[in-house]
């Protein structure tokens, strides 16, 4: 039965009473354990930013030795505002915007061209320059096709046929290829993330290779019934076909990974408090303080997360039974356990009642970073644990700071 009082030795209740509900909980011990997993590894970790892009788990991940991912000008201001050196910061979109452009003449950082204009105005904002190349290998893979992010159906990367040209065209504009990235989507299965490794060293980008980027997308095991990837197996996949590449090449080429939730999802959850319980001719609903807003995966395709529950008296939880986790938003998508499709599903969950609170685990990756004010409903607060000590990271948003810089016009 799933019950959690506790995480890493921090009371639930004790941080529910002291921050309110709901809010966001970080573990950051799991966060430091999946950072070692994978640099045991890999040699060259970049954290992909987007999972999880606050303050707190940026700086953990500098001090860890991971370099950084950013997708956003607004995410190259994180990275610098968590003190990291622009050198260890990449851009990687298929596009730049004003903003973008304006922190490339500002900053070395680099740069990875996910379309052959973004070739082209590169060489016009840093002529001489060196860059990545995004492929999309003509293939993709995730847990939904909303996370897919390669084949001829996929915005991401340049299409592997234009390779050729693209090379033409960097030689033409000045400026030198220097590495390849490749990423097929969130939660791709092994078979899927070892096509890549053969796809990355079948492509011809030029002879001035000197870095190959995995991408990401590593699973998790969300359910029980998950098996974590196996990482020395991935490893020496792509370590293979690095070697090829040197040997085709004549010279060194360095490899890096960018995994984003396989770092962060894990440390995370959404506590939440049950306000209502009611039936319907089918399901039995638990109704918390906090819906899709706040965690809009399951919403957007269906993605399963455990669900566990505490009390908020202390007294035991027994007796389980199928029950449904909703939130209070107006809208019928707003339910934590469903279906690809919007189809209501249930989870054991324990007999509670209004008070108790219920949490939410994985969501750690695309929670907090994928937010918004629905409903006008406040952001939550954001929790750390650290050495078995709980603090606030992040306040919880007052209505006004919902309602932010909106004015009467005139």
């Amino acid at each position: 039965m799933n019950v959690v009082s506790e995480i890493s030795g921090v009371s639930l209740p004790e941080m529910a009473r002291t921050y309110g509900t709901p809010f966001y909980l970080y573990d950051s011990a799991v966060i430091s354990d999946r950072v070692d997993q994978i640099q045991k590894r890999f040699p060259l970790v970049r954290y992909a930013q987007k999972a999880n892009p606050h303050l707190a788990i940026l700086d953990l991940m500098r001090k860890k030795g991971v370099l950084v991912d950013s997708v956003s000008a607004g995410e190259v201001h994180r990275a610098l505002r968590a003190g990291y050196p622009a050198e260890e910061i990449v851009y990687t979109a298929d596009v730049f915007d004003d903003r973008a452009v304006e922190m490339i003449k500002n900053h070395p950082i680099q740069v990875n061209c996910g379309s052959p204009d973004m070739i082209r105005q590169f060489a016009e904002i840093r002529p001489g320059g060196e860059v990545f190349l995004r492929i999309n290998p003509g293939f993709g893979h995730g847990h939904s096709k909303k996370t897919d992010t390669g084949g001829p159906g996929s915005k991401h990367g340049i299409w592997h046929e234009e390779i050729p040209e693209c090379v033409r065209l960097a030689k033409e504009c000045g400026i030198r290829i220097y590495g390849l990235h490749m990423h097929i989507g969130s939660g791709s299965n092994f078979e899927h993330l070892s096509k890549v490794a053969h796809a990355m060293a079948e492509t011809d980008a030029g002879p001035d290779i000197r870095v190959i980027s995995a991408g990401g997308g590593l699973p998790i095991p969300y359910r029980e019934t998950d098996q974590p990837i196996d990482l020395d197996k991935y490893f020496e996949v792509w370590d293979s076909q690095r070697k090829e590449i040197e040997r085709r090449l004549g010279h060194e080429v360095e490899m890096e990974i960018e995994p984003g939730r396989f770092l962060v999802a894990e440390s995370g959850y959404l506590v939440a408090k049950i306000w209502a319980i009611k039936e319907t001719a089918a399901f039995k609903f638990y109704l918390v303080d906090t819906g899709f807003n706040h965690l809009i995966r399951p919403a957007m395709y269906g993605a399963y997360h455990k669900i566990s529950m505490c009390s908020a008296d202390g007294r035991k939880l027994e007796k389980s039974q199928p029950a449904a986790v909703a939130g209070p938003l107006c809208e019928s998508c707003d339910v934590f356990t469903q279906e690809d499709g919007g189809v209501v599903i249930t989870q054991e969950l324990p007999q509670a009642q209004i008070g108790d609170y219920v949490i939410i685990h994985d969501a750690g990756a695309y929670g907090r970073a994928m937010a918004s004010n629905y409903n006008t409903h406040p952001f939550p607060a954001e929790v750390w644990i650290e050495d078995g000590k709980h603090s606030l990271i992040t306040p919880r948003q007052s209505f006004d700071e919902a309602i932010g810089g909106e004015r009467f016009p005139g």
